[in-house]
């Protein structure tokens, strides 16, 4: 029987300046950059979480907004389930990093998606970062095509391990259920 996937929040978030900017965080555990994100605490919605999580890795008080998608994996031998949210931070830090996170870098979404440490991760920034700096009014061109989105995601498809691979029907479909309960109120 499959285990229930974890259920994780973050955020793509934007600083504005001369060029938009965009945070990723070092793990201090593993040394990846990874974009912001972590676990549901309990009684938490994944809006409050990706919030609390944001301001735990980054130091930064953000302001969230739309909902900009699902991000899930493989983690520990269970399913992540990531949901992410377009945040803008403003100023300075307004407190510490947590004692996970090592560093955080504010990097143009090319040099972003470049840094991050998971295929993974920059496919979904590289779909995803075009809309959030749209929808900020941060860049004038449009989000990529459906179809370019689709081809993109078939060709990280296929940068999956066999391992990996095997557990993606097994991934849509608890992601799938999960995503039904979610709408239900049952999440």
């Amino acid at each position: 029987m499959a285990r229930a996937p974890v259920l994780a929040a973050g955020g793509i978030v934007l600083r504005r300046g001369s060029a938009p900017l965009i945070a990723v965080v070092r793990q201090r555990k593993r040394n990846e950059w990874v974009l912001p994100k972590g676990k549901l605490d309990d009684g938490e919605t994944p809006k409050e979480a990706a919030h609390r999580e944001v301001l735990e890795e980054t130091g930064h008080d953000v302001a969230v907004h739309e909902f900009l998608g699902t991000l899930v994996y493989q983690s520990g031998g269970r399913s992540k389930v990531v949901h992410f949210w377009r945040m803008e931070a403003d100023g300075e830090p307004v407190r510490k990093l947590m004692n996970d996170i090592k560093a955080v870098d504010w990097l143009t979404l090319d040099d972003a998606i470049a840094r991050l440490s998971r295929e993974y991760e920059r496919a979904f920034l590289n779909q995803v970062g075009p809309i959030a700096l749209t929808a900020a009014g941060l860049a004038a061109s449009p989000p990529p095509e459906p179809a370019q989105a689709a081809d993109d995601i078939d060709t990280a498809l296929q940068t999956l391990t066999p391992a990996e691979a095997a557990s993606v029907d097994e991934l849509r479909h608890g992601l799938l259920q999960k995503v039904k309960a979610w709408l239900r109120g049952e999440a």
